[in-house]
């Protein structure tokens, strides 16, 4: 095979590449931002019930 035909198929191959690689950090992206995501709405929760026992210790005289 000549250098120009091999030049040529390796410099397609490294162009597929490139594009397979930008999808798999676009899926690694939002997959990130996914757990991100679950991670601020989960510890919202917890700390917005640790807010109203707080709320709801004081208002109410601080029982033991």
């Amino acid at each position: 095979m000549k250098l120009a035909v091999r030049t040529h198929l390796f410099l397609a191959r490294m162009r597929d590449e490139k594009g397979a690689s930008a999808v798999e950090y676009g899926l690694l992206v939002a997959l990130i931002a996914a757990v991100i995501v679950l991670a601020v709405l989960t510890l919202g929760q917890t700390v917005l019930g640790a807010f109203n026992d707080t709320n709801d210790g004081i208002t109410g005289g601080g029982g033991a």
